[in-house]
């Protein structure tokens, strides 16, 4: 029998994981309704933030040894430039793994200049894990395909392991850049029509804007609200919606960088609906009540008629469901309830879902085919490589216009802003115009 401690740092990394995990899941399972309130959610957020760093620990050291082991020995080891390059290596695994604290300590009006550099390091170290792994596998196949002679000179050997993880870091450092400077852009202004079954004439060409993913929290501040409202007043819309995760921090903590959300002024109404973030800060009701101040109403597995500017006999049924991450937490007085949303909402008239997650909005079909329109978010189209590849199998809708059977679309906006890390690689931040057009 193996002890604990003739493991090797990786299984002890791993065993710290499961064991954070399991914690985690007696939490949500024993101790949600015990504990209170405020104790639950930095419970919860540090038990996510030790797992993190736990299963981030296993490739950090894949990436010492290949970035830094490798070289001490080598010849390079007694360069001028090595010290510093292990110091270099260890404050970017640092300032990685350190991010996720950041939700705990370091969230204000605007960013600090630390979480935005430790998120940026946790950005680039996923992509840095990503081409070490992937160039590693290659190398393991060429070795295979093509055999390891005898022949093969340790001189060789050695320089075709040092290229390995030069080459992994230039492309690092060079999809860092284009991920930083995509991600500090304006979003782009998506405008997408579609046609509403049984929509009224009335309300032939009404513009929606929809808003997801914003994450105020700490790299997303009031200066980037204050953008995003300022385009969404520029458009000029008959209803703004927004669809979950504005937030990853608490309402009393962030509220000053709220305070652009008050200039929105839609002649038909503000909506939200909760994503699962909302719930991650284990503070909704606050947050409910932050959102009321400033006119924007929530859909709390609730629904509000949208009545034509030019007739009060033409309307539409605007309903909105609580994210289904409520259920997984056991978040009293909340949870995904379709029936209950959609009350009073008859296929007589036509129906437009708010639904954050996008398996919600196919569950909801399933339930009730006869909605017309389901707008979500959540994927953030991936947000940047190579993440977008597991947002693409997890999720039934990806990212922009999906046609399902003869009269319902469903839409996935790719997110306002971005979440923690301040990147964007293969996605682009969106603030979508929907154009609804009555048959």
């Amino acid at each position: 029998m193996i002890s604990f401690k003739q493991l090797p740092l990786e299984a002890k990394a791993a065993v710290a994981a499961g064991v954070v995990f399991f914690s985690m899941m007696l939490s949500r399972s024993y101790l949600a309704e015990q504990l209170e309130l405020r104790m639950r959610r930095w419970l919860l957020r540090l038990q996510m933030a030790v797992f993190a760093n736990a299963l981030m620990l296993i490739g950090s050291l894949h990436v010492w040894r290949s970035t830094v082991t490798t070289f001490s020995r080598s010849s390079a080891a007694s360069s001028l430039f090595f010290m510093p390059w292990k110091i270099a290596v260890l404050m970017f695994l640092a300032l990685a793994h350190s991010s996720f604290f950041t939700l705990l300590f370091l969230v204000a009006e605007e960013p600090y200049f630390f979480s935005l550099a430790a998120y940026t390091c946790l950005g680039a170290y996923i992509i840095l894990i990503f081409f070490l792994f992937t160039l590693g596998s290659v190398e393991q196949a060429y070795k295979f395909l093509a055999g390891r002679g005898a022949k093969a000179g340790t001189g060789n050997k050695n320089s075709r392991t040092a290229m390995k993880p030069v080459l992994a870091v230039m492309l690092t450092v060079v999809l860092t850049v284009v991920g930083l400077l995509n991600a500090s852009r304006p979003p782009t202004v998506n405008s997408v029509e579609i046609p509403v079954h049984k929509l009224p004439s009335t309300m032939n060409n009404l513009k929606v804007v929809l808003l997801s993913d914003i994450h105020l929290g700490p790299t997303v501040g009031k200066t980037k609200l204050a953008m995003i409202v300022r385009m969404v007043k520029a458009l000029k819309p008959d209803i703004t919606v927004i669809v979950g995760d504005l937030t990853d921090s608490e309402a009393e903590i962030i509220r000053p960088a709220v305070e652009p959300l008050g200039e929105l002024n839609s002649p038909l109404g503000t909506y939200f609906v909760t994503g699962n973030h909302e719930y991650y800060t284990s503070d909704v009701s606050n947050w409910f009540e932050l959102l009321k101040s400033f006119n924007i109403q929530p859909l709390h597995n609730e629904n509000v008629k949208i009545v034509s500017p030019k007739s009060t006999d033409d309307w539409f049924c605007l309903a909105g469901v609580d994210d289904i991450e409520a259920d997984v937490l056991r978040y009293s007085g909340h949870g995904m309830d379709l029936k209950k949303a959609l009350r009073d909402c008859s296929s007589e008239h036509a129906i437009v879902l708010l639904a954050h997650q996008p398996i919600a909005a196919k569950w909801a079909l399933q339930e009730r085919p006869d909605i017309n329109l389901i707008l979500s978010g959540h994927t953030h189209g991936g947000q940047m490589f190579p993440l977008n590849a597991g947002a693409y199998f997890l999720n039934p809708f990806f990212v922009g216009l999906y046609k399902v059977g003869q009269n319902t679309f469903v839409y996935v906006s790719p997110g306002t802003m971005y979440f923690g890390i301040p990147m964007r690689l293969g996605s682009r931040a969106e603030i979508t115009e929907i154009i609804l057009r009555s048959p």
